[in-house]
This record gives C-alpha cells, sequence and structure tokens, in this order.
C-alpha cells in the first residue's frame, strides 16, 4: 500500500469512516478495467475522470497513468474528499507525475454534492461551478460504514435520500450518487464489499444497480487479503446505460482460497491468478480456486447473485428435480436474541450469587460455545440468560417485576447501565427489556439451532427450551404437525451436500473458507420428500445420532446419513466424494 504514513489511520478511526485505502496492484488493475472498457471512445477531446473519495490518490493515479497511456484525450481529473491532508498530498503527488492535466480536487463531501446538485436545492450547485455536466470515467473505492457504526440516523438520512432501504452501507450512496453523475455510456469501476450481492440488506442497491447500469464484469476477490479492510472486496465494472438499450453480457469471476488437491497453475500475485481458470498457486503459499462464468441475478429484481457456469447451472437443476421443499416452509429462519447489555443479562456466573439473590427468571441459552453437530454440548456448560418477556394474551410483553423480587432487585444494581440504552426508553419500552426478545413463547418447541459463521455446518436439534443467542439463528416448524421434517432438515443441513449447495449457490465464504449460515441463505436449502424410504430413514438415523451423540456409533450414522443424503437428491456414491 503506497501510502504517507501520517495519512495512515487507526484503526478505530478506520472502522469509523470507513477508510481503507487501495493497494496499487488492486488500483492498477481497476483501472486498466475502466480504460479498456472505454475502448471505442478514446479519440474523444477530452474526458472527465472522477475519484469520489479520493484518500492518498492511488487510484487517480493508476487510472491517469493507463489513459495517458492509451488515450491521445485531454484529461480533466475531478475529486472529493474530507480529509484535507490526505487531499492536498494526493494533489502534490497527482501534480508531479501528470503536471499537464487539468485537476479540480474539492476538501467536500462526494455525497452532499450529490445532494447538492441533484436533490431539492439546485441554486449554486458544484456542476455550475466547474462548468462541467456529467463524468466519463469513475474508479472509486468508498468507504465501508454499515448502519451501526454510522448510526441510525445517519443510516435513515441516507436511506431516505438515496432511495434506498433495510440496513444500508455507506458505499450503497456512493453508488447511488456515481449513477447520478456518470455520463450515458460511461465507465465506473468500483470497489466494494461483497456483502450486498448476497445478503437481504443489499437488496435495494442490487436492484439500482441493475436499473441504472449495464454489469460488464464482477470480480468476487473473496479471502485474496487484497488490503487491510476486514470486508471481502468485489470489483464491479458498470457502463452506465444509455438510450439504446443495449445490455452487455455479464460476466462473473471469483477467486477464494482452496484445499483442493492436484495440478495447479502458478502465478505471482493474486491479480495474475484471477487471468486463470481452475487451482492457482501464488507465491507466498497461497492456493485458490479460480472461476469464470455469468452473473446469475436470481429472480426478480433484488435476487441474490451468483457465479453461474454449465456445471453449476447443471448441478442445480438436478437438485432442482429433486426438491420436496426448502427450510423456508417449514417457518422463518431467525436470528437469536439481543440485549445490547450482554454483561448484565447473560453469564454462566449465577450459581455464584446465593440462592435467595439468584433472579427468578433464569433461563438456559444456546450460544456458538455451545455448538455442536446434531445436538449441543451438554447443558451444564451452558450460559444463562436473564430473560424478561413472557406472552400475556397472545401478545409479548415485558414481565412485571413486582412478581419476581429477586429479578428486581437484581436489576436495580444495572438500572443506570440500562437506561443508556436510549433507544429502548425511545421505543416506548421498559428500562429493564431485552432489546430483541423473540417469541417467549417459540422457545419450548423442538428447534434447529446453528452458529451463524462456521466453516462446516453445524446444526442441531434443540429439545431443552434454550434461548437462542444473537450469535446463532434458529428454526421451528410453524406446523406442529410437520416436525419429522425438522429431523430431515437437521439431516441435510449436517451433510457434505449441503456444503456443496452453498458453494454453488451462494459462494460466499469468509476468511480461513468460513461460511455465513444467515437466513437468506439457509432459508432456501433443499429437502427432499419425506415420503420416500431414503427420506423416512434420514429421518430416523438424525433421531439415532442426536441419541447417542457423542459416540463412535454417533459417528458411523453419520457417515451413513451423509452418502443417503446426497442419493436423495439423485447422485451418486461416487459424487458424493466432490
Amino acid at each position: 500500500m503506497s501510502v504517507n504514513s501520517n495519512l495512515r489511520l487507526s484503526g478505530r478511526a478506520r472502522k469509523s469512516t470507513g477508510s481503507h485505502y487501495t493497494p496499487s496492484i488492486l488500483s492498477d488493475f481497476v483501472a486498466h478495467q475502466i480504460v479498456d472498457a472505454w475502448a471505442s471512445k478514446k479519440s474523444a477531446p477530452e474526458v472527465c475522470i472522477l475519484d469520489p473519495a479520493v484518500g492518498d490518490g492511488e487510484l487517480l493515479h493508476s487510472i491517469m497513468r493507463e489513459a495517458s497511456n492509451q488515450m491521445d484525450s485531454k484529461l480533466h481529473i475531478f475529486g472529493f474528499e474530507t480529509n484535507e491532508a490526505a487531499l492536498n498530498a494526493a494533489k502534490a503527488r497527482i501534480r508531479k507525475c501528470f503536471p499537464k492535466a487539468r485537476m479540480s480536487m474539492m476538501c467536500e463531501s462526494f455525497l452532499d454534492f450529490v445532494l447538492e446538485s441533484y436533490g431539492l436545492t439546485r441554486q449554486n450547485t458544484l456542476f455550475e461551478r466547474m462548468s462541467v455536466n456529467k463524468f466519463d470515467l469513475v474508479i472509486a473505492n468508498p468507504p465501508y460504514v454499515r448502519t451501526q457504526v454510522m448510526g441510525a440516523k445517519r443510516a435513515s438520512e441516507l436511506s431516505r435520500r438515496f432511495n434506498l432501504s433495510g440496513r444500508v452501507d455507506l458505499y450503497y450512496a456512493f453508488i447511488q450518487g456515481i449513477a447520478a453523475t456518470l455520463r450515458p455510456g460511461g465507465i465506473a469501476g468500483i470497489i466494494v464489499s461483497n456483502r450486498f450481492m448476497t445478503t437481504k440488506s443489499g437488496a435495494s442497491i442490487r436492484a439500482s444497480i441493475r436499473e441504472e447500469f449495464d454489469i460488464l464484469h464482477v470480480w468476487d476477490m473473496g479471502d485474496t487479503k487484497l488490503f487491510e479492510a476486514a470486508v471481502l472486496p468485489a470489483v464491479l465494472l458498470l457502463r452506465k446505460k444509455d438510450k439504446t438499450g443495449n445490455s452487455a453480457v455479464s460476466l462473473f469471476t471469483t477467486i477464494y482460497t482452496t484445499r483442493s488437491e492436484g495440478e495447479s497453475l502458478h502465478c505471482e500475485s493474486v491479480i495474475d491468478a484471477i487471468n486463470c481458470a481452475g487451482i492457482v498457486d501464488v507465491k507466498g503459499g497461497k492456493r485458490f480456486l479460480v472461476q469464470h462464468g455469468s452473473l446469475d441475478c436470481g429472480s426478480g429484481a433484488t435476487g441474490v447473485w451468483r457465479i453461474a457456469t454449465p456445471n453449476s447451472d447443471a448441478w442445480l437443476e438436478q437438485v432442482d428435480r429433486h426438491t420436496f421443499c426448502t427450510f423456508g416452509y417449514l417457518g422463518k429462519v431467525r436470528v437469536g436474541v439481543k440485549t445490547c447489555a450482554d454483561k448484565v443479562f447473560i453469564g454462566s456466573h449465577w450459581d455464584q450469587l446465593p440462592e435467595n439473590r439468584r433472579p427468578e427468571l433464569l433461563r438456559p441459552l444456546a450460544t456458538h460455545h455451545v455448538a455442536r453437530r446434531f445436538r449441543a454440548i451438554v447443558p451444564e456448560l451452558q450460559q444463562r440468560i436473564l430473560y424478561t418477556h413472557e406472552v400475556v394474551g397472545g401478545k409479548r410483553v415485558a414481565v412485571d417485576l413486582k412478581k419476581y423480587p429477586r429479578t428486581a432487585q437484581f436489576l436495580r444494581r444495572f438500572r443506570a447501565e440500562l437506561e443508556a440504552r436510549k433507544y429502548v426508553l425511545d421505543a416506548g419500552r421498559n428500562w429493564y427489556e431485552i432489546w430483541v426478545p423473540q417469541d417467549p413463547n417459540a422457545w419450548t418447541s423442538p428447534k434447529l439451532v446453528f452458529p451463524d459463521i462456521s466453516e462446516r455446518p453445524t446444526f442441531w436439534m434443540d429439545l431443552t427450551g434454550s434461548v437462542v443467542n444473537g450469535d446463532c439463528y434458529w428454526l421451528m416448524c410453524e406446523n406442529v404437525g410437520q416436525t419429522e421434517l425438522l429431523w430431515l432438515a437437521l439431516a441435510v443441513a449436517n451433510s457434505s451436500f449441503i456444503e456443496t449447495y452453498y458453494d454453488h449457490r451462494f459462494n460466499n465464504k469468509l476468511y480461513a473458507g468460513r461460511r455465513r449460515f444467515i437466513t437468506q441463505y439457509v432459508q432456501e436449502f433443499p429437502l427432499p420428500s419425506c415420503e420416500t424410504d431414503i427420506g423416512k430413514e434420514l429421518i430416523e438415523i438424525a433421531k439415532r445420532i442426536y441419541e447417542l451423540t457423542p459416540s463412535r456409533e454417533a459417528s458411523r450414522l453419520e457417515r451413513r446419513l451423509n452418502d443417503l443424503v446426497w442419493f436423495s437428491f439423485g447422485f451418486s456414491l461416487k459424487e458424493t466424494s466432490r
């Protein structure tokens, strides 16, 4: 990363501002793709280039060098940056390397500029001061700041003013701003987090991108760790739609670490590896799987994005032919409770309190710490939660503390801390409530529980009535007569088949090969028919494994169950080892 040391931000500052400067190897790659896509217009008399979040100027430097080498056009650079020291350093660098280029660099917010120019107030706009209408090329690595970091008020304002919905990220607004300022036919190369492609919160920006742009190419950089941001990056190469209505074929490339054996190619860098296919060993000892295909945007404008290849499409079609229903058919996949004051409500220390001071409302808590396939670790190791909610007249309400004096006495010790959660009080709730308590009556039902992040699927059946913590998700049958299907789901969820399905359908891994098991993924998991002989056997084996876990016999039965899951979707024994 080429950035002056005095411009580096602390970890806390990076998180609050979303500032992660771009390494030259990635900025050069993005710049090359943009200029290459602009090939048919390289003879334009002047080309206006925008970076909406300049940082140290690495992106502008890369695209200026690329454009200067391939174009005869005059170049006019525009940039926005709120960090004055970084902006001045970037300006000096660009001026030194490209002294003939026109430069308009503003120490202000790009988003404010967009709102001023295209929002409700149009007088004295920055466009008028700069005498420019639209940009031809945009290169951007906008800041990544999620709702919980930027704050609900700021997120709500961005959502309203940039026509977004759900839990937004700051870079969503930047994409909308780029769409507003890019000339029809103009090219944008944007470095983003890959989260938006598959998460519920990214649905609105996925729809907006498809509406505003032709998607030329998506590169999912996966767990390559190309730069310091904790996010997994992706690069979008977009062309602003014009009146011709010609849409391009959307290409999709993915690169993720792999443990696969077999022959491999050798490359000096991750960027070199992107141009290969199959297993690639990169200098430094990392091994990646590189895949090329087309972009499948799913059904509807907000569908999940994935890479489509002939092999993956054929595989998924085979699964569809043998699918009876999905996990979402059984019921809603929910995230666990969120107290927003875990130190008060959650712990394993309750038994240290004298019995006459121990709160009455303690309940067992299922967390990722007790996670084990099929059956969780023994309850004695579980934490417990002080659960302050019940159902009265069919509605969830906070308990009446007068009925629980020991609970009331304990909570009063932390009243100031709990009342500091202003959002609880502002919502008309009691100071001692859990922020997201879920349905208190549901906890006693049989339910599947699973951690939100794990390297291999880890689903277990909970028959203990445990409350599920916010680091896990859970699923119960809304129709109590379908509980057998829940055991079938347990069998499928813990199979190697579901790992393969996940990778074909979502292919969204985190670092070290870990997968995210969240609502929008798990609700799509397929189930075979429970009325076939194989389906019935899967249910019985899942129950048997639950009873025997942990034991050698349970492990033996898991291997049998794994093969049967593959068979239930029409795959042979040979295919189960792929």
